[in-house]
C-alpha cells in the first residue's frame, strides 16, 4: 500500500515537473508551433525607437507564419503608459506569469527602483530563460544585483554612470550587445533591434533572422562585439569633393591610399586636400583611412570566414602586426579579442 502511494506521488511529481518545464521553455499554439512568451516592461516616457525591438518579434511571426512570439506589455501597476512622444500603450500589471524572455525597456531617464520592480526583476532571472535590458534598462538589472560579476553594456552616454554606481558590474561600453549567461544587455536606440535579431537567430536560426533583417532594412546582424560607433558615421564631409575621396578610400582599401591618391580623387592638390579634409572631418586623411581599414577588418573578423593574414591583406594593412597596432590605437583592443567576442556572442 505504501509502495503504491509512493508510486502515485512520484508519478504526480514527474507530471508536475514536466508541466513546469513546458511552461518554463515555451507554450504551443494550436498548430503545435513553439510560442515564446515575452514580457516587455514599459516605463513612463519610453522612447519609440527603443520599442523597435518589439517590431522584430512581430516580423518573426509574419515570417514564420505562426505565432512564434507572444508579447505582453507590462508595468508595475498596469494601465496606460505614455511614451516621450505622447503616444500611450496599455500594459498589464506584474503577476506570477512565467515568461520565456523578460525585457526591461528604457525611458528617457534612469528609472527609480521600487520594491515591486526589484522583486519582479529578481524573480524573472529565476524563472525565465533569458532576461534582457536594452539601453538604460541595465540600471534596473544592476540595482537588483543581477549584473554583479557579469559583463554588460548600455548606451555610451550612460556607461560611465553605470560603472560608477555599480562597480561590481563589468562594463564594456563600446559594444552593441552582450550576452552573459541568461542576461542580455545592449546599447540604446537601434541596438535593441540587434538584440532582438540575435534572440530570433538563437530561437529560429540565422536564415530567419537574416530575412527579418532584410525586411526591416537593417544589417543582419551587427555582432555584439561591434562598436557602438562607426567610422563611416564619424566621417561626415560637407563637400562633394571630400565625400568622393572617402568613397574612393572605401572602395580601394587594399591600396596604399596616399594623400596624393586621395587628393587626385577629390580633384585637389595634396595641400588643398589635406587642409580641406581636416576642416570638414576633424581628422587627418591618414587617420581617417586607418579608421576605415579597422572597421572593414573588424567586420570581416566578426563574420569569421577569413584568417587574420587574409583580413590584413584585404584591408590594406599588409601584415598582422600593423593591423594589431592599428586596432590598439583605434579600439584599445587587439584583433584576437574582437574575434573572440564575436564568437562568444554567436555561441551564446
Amino acid at each position: 500500500m505504501a509502495y503504491g502511494a509512493d508510486l502515485e506521488r512520484n508519478q504526480h511529481c514527474t507530471c508536475s515537473l514536466f508541466v513546469l518545464n513546458v511552461l518554463y521553455n515555451a507554450n504551443w499554439d494550436a498548430r503545435g508551433a513553439e510560442v515564446h512568451r515575452i514580457g516587455y516592461v514599459v516605463f513612463p516616457r519610453f522612447q519609440l525607437m527603443g520599442f523597435a525591438a518589439v517590431t522584430a518579434f512581430e516580423m518573426a511571426n509574419l515570417e514564420l507564419g505562426v505565432s512564434a512570439y507572444e508579447i505582453d506589455l507590462l508595468s508595475e501597476t498596469g494601465g496606460e503608459v505614455k511614451s516621450s512622444a505622447g503616444f500611450g500603450v496599455v500594459t498589464s500589471a506584474f503577476d506570477d506569469t512565467v515568461y520565456d524572455t523578460v525585457m526591461f525597456g528604457a525611458g528617457t531617464a534612469i528609472e527609480p527602483m521600487t520594491p515591486g520592480l526589484m522583486e519582479f526583476a529578481r524573480r524573472s532571472l529565476q524563472t525565465s530563460r533569458r532576461v534582457a535590458a536594452p539601453c538604460t534598462g541595465a540600471f534596473i538589472l544592476a540595482e537588483a544585483g543581477l549584473l554583479d560579476g557579469r559583463r554588460a553594456t548600455t548606451h555610451w552616454a550612460f556607461a560611465h554612470q553605470l560603472r560608477t554606481r555599480f562597480p561590481a558590474v563589468r562594463i564594456e561600453e563600446d559594444r552593441i550587445f552582450i550576452v552573459d549567461g541568461s542576461v542580455w544587455t545592449s546599447a540604446g536606440m537601434t541596438a535593441g533591434i540587434d538584440l532582438a535579431l540575435a534572440m530570433i537567430e538563437k530561437d529560429h536560426g540565422a536564415d530567419v533572422a537574416r530575412s527579418i533583417a532584410r525586411k526591416l532594412v537593417v544589417y543582419h546582424r551587427r555582432a555584439g562585439g561591434q562598436s557602438q560607433f562607426s567610422a563611416l558615421l564619424e566621417l561626415e564631409p560637407k563637400s562633394d569633393r571630400i565625400q568622393k575621396s572617402v568613397e574612393y578610400a572605401k572602395a580601394n582599401l587594399r591600396g596604399l591610399l596616399s594623400v596624393e591618391e586621395l587628393a587626385d580623387a577629390a580633384g585637389l592638390s595634396a595641400r588643398q586636400f589635406s587642409r580641406a579634409f581636416r576642416a570638414e572631418t576633424g581628422q587627418s586623411p591618414a587617420k581617417a583611412v586607418e579608421h576605415l581599414r579597422v572597421e572593414a577588418a573588424r567586420l570581416m573578423m566578426e563574420e569569421g570566414r577569413h584568417s587574420m593574414d587574409v583580413i590584413a591583406e584585404e584591408t590594406g594593412f599588409t601584415d598582422r602586426e600593423r593591423m594589431r597596432r592599428a586596432f590598439l590605437r583605434t579600439l584599445g583592443q587587439p584583433p584576437q579579442t574582437i574575434r573572440r567576442n564575436a564568437r562568444e556572442s554567436a555561441a551564446a
